[in-house]
């Protein structure tokens, strides 16, 4: 059901001292410049909607940790997530694809669990390519539940994985099993998922090592049913549903495992060389109970999760490091440009004919590419496009209210940003502009292979390097554990080189890939284990 508009309720009277972690120290005054190949860590919150933390105006839940995150480092104002509800929205995040161009585009919905495929370059697989550690810990969401398979974490670059694979089997809080790697780990159904993640997290960061880390944290809090252990502490006796009281519950305990985590990168001493990106996978939900109006949870904009009106899409994304000096950036940016601002930051080509853009340069204050439009698409329910300050909303016949033909409506977000009056009507000229537009952003997969493969063949590893970014890639040679071959003075874009090795025999040792060349001016290094 698409909700009329929101609300914007200012509730006078701040929760304070609510009895969480903090988040340790004063830091020193920050440069505004980020360190090379830093240590990244992404926490995803599901379902937090864009008004439900106190930087962005929330007064019934206190989250003192992550208002100052968003105090000490770079809060986005604009910010989208790639679609209104949880497996495209992933999908769009890790591959840098919007819904009308990635693999994931819908929820199971009574279906069968959607999956990431080979074809699929997630975040993790480019920065594990270029030497850092990778660990995902929560919800993967994507089926099935089989080791091995191409939509499993460990084939989609994560060296180490704790939590869910499927998307249903995250909704229950005290689960019978979990995964490890590809190994299902038997629980009692007595210990709380969310606080088995976090101290997963803890345990990779003091871990340390050499090579820099990517720490992906797809948390599945608040997401319904609103189960917490205990009661729902300093809310318990609030004058709320018992859902309502608990989903406060959960997103203060949201708050503190941020606030675990970043006071754990202080004490292993890696803070100042680490950047935190905490964001959110759609709009607020109001499932089993839970009314995201006594919070204004979707803050001034209209809809929550599902609708690709504002608010199913916005969603909270802060920006922390030491090295950064706080601002707020209005210019707008969507999860699908998380990818190409990782590559960018950890030094590595960025895959081409991606949708997403990097964002590095906002962090900074240098400023960045900006997107033409954005877009959003629920197949067969409904599509958005995003173009300046214009928006369109579509909608499949008989979906939300239309009739056999379908509903086009379009919204001035400058003057009109809770989306309350429809211009289609008026401005005949400009729908069908976007609607063009929009038809012709969604479409097959556009991204070409990237990355290095292995192949064992007639006693041989066939190494092959794919240049799939936009750049050529010169004086490239392949090489097996120790053996080397100088093979190409230049790899051009949407092209690839193979080499073969012998097999080695009986050491028993790691067999490791590798690939050396120039991209850009930058030497980089590439290995993939076989």
């Amino acid at each position: 059901m698409i909700d009329g508009p929101s609300r914007r309720t200012l509730l006078a009277g701040s929760l304070a001292g609510f009895a969480v972690p903090t988040l340790g120290p004063e830091p020193a005054l920050a440069a505004s410049a980020l360190p090379s190949r830093p240590n990244i860590v992404v926490i995803l919150a599901d379902d937090l909607g864009w008004g439900e933390i106190g930087s962005q105006g929330q007064r019934l839940i206190s989250t003192p940790n992550l208002d100052r995150l968003a105090d000490e480092g770079v809060r986005f104002e604009t910010a989208y997530s790639g679609a209104p509800l949880c497996a495209p929205s992933r999908c769009a995040l890790l591959t840098g694809l919007h819904a009308g161009h990635g693999t994931v585009r819908e929820n199971p919905e009574g279906g069968p669990q959607r999956s990431l495929t080979d074809a699929d370059l997630t975040f993790a697989e480019l920065l594990r390519l270029s030497g850092y550690r990778t660990a995902c810990f929560g919800k993967w969401g994507f089926g099935p539940e089989l080791p091995g398979q191409p939509s499993h974490p460990n084939e989609r670059g994560f060296e180490e994985f704790f939590g869910y694979i499927g998307h249903a089997h995250a909704h229950q809080y005290f689960p019978k099993y979990l995964w490890h790697n590809g190994a299902k780990v038997r629980l009692d159904g007595r210990q709380y998922a969310p606080d088995l993640f976090r101290e997963r997290a803890i345990e990779f960061i003091r871990r340390g090592g050499d090579d820099p880390f990517l720490l992906y944290y797809p948390t599945n809090l608040p997401h319904s049913p609103s189960v917490i252990p205990g009661d729902a502490g300093r809310y318990e006796n609030r004058p709320w549903s018992g859902p309502n009281r608990r989903h406060a519950a959960q997103v203060a305990r949201l708050d503190a495992d941020v606030a675990t985590l970043v006071r754990e990168l202080r004490a292993a001493g890696v803070a100042e060389r680490t950047l935190v990106l905490f964001t959110s996978d759609n709009g607020p939900h109001s499932e089993k109970g839970v009314t995201p109006e006594l919070f204004d949870s979707n803050g001034p904009w209209r809809g929550d999760k599902r609708d690709v009106y504002e608010g199913g899409i916005r969603v909270p994304l802060i920006a922390w490091s030491p090295a950064l000096r706080p601002r707020v950036v209005k210019q707008p940016v969507a999860s699908w440009d998380v990818l190409p601002t990782l590559a960018d930051l950890a030094g590595v080509p960025v895959p081409a004919h991606l949708d997403g853009l990097s964002f590095r340069g906002l962090l900074t204050g240098a400023g960045a590419p900006k997107h033409d439009h954005l877009v959003w698409n629920r197949p067969r329910k409904a599509q958005a496009i995003r173009r300046g300050r214009w928006k369109l909303v579509r909608f499949a016949p008989h979906i939300a209210g239309a009739g056999p033909e379908g509903r086009v409506e379009l919204y001035d977000l400058a003057t009109d940003p809770g989306e309350r009056r429809d211009l289609a009507a008026e401005r005949v000229k400009l729908v069908d502009e976007l609607m063009i537009e929009l038809d012709d952003s969604i479409g097959p997969d556009p991204r070409i292979p990237y990355g290095l493969k292995t192949e064992i063949t007639g006693g041989q590893v066939v190494v092959t390097l794919y240049n799939g970014s936009s750049v050529p890639w010169r004086d490239v040679a392949l090489g097996l554990n120790r053996a080397r071959a100088r093979t190409m003075p230049r790899v051009d874009p949407g092209t690839a080189i193979s080499v073969g090795f012998a097999l080695p025999g009986g050491s028993g040792k790691p067999i490791t890939a590798r690939a050396e060349f120039d991209a850009g001016g930058r030497s980089l290094s590439f290995r993939r284990a076989v």
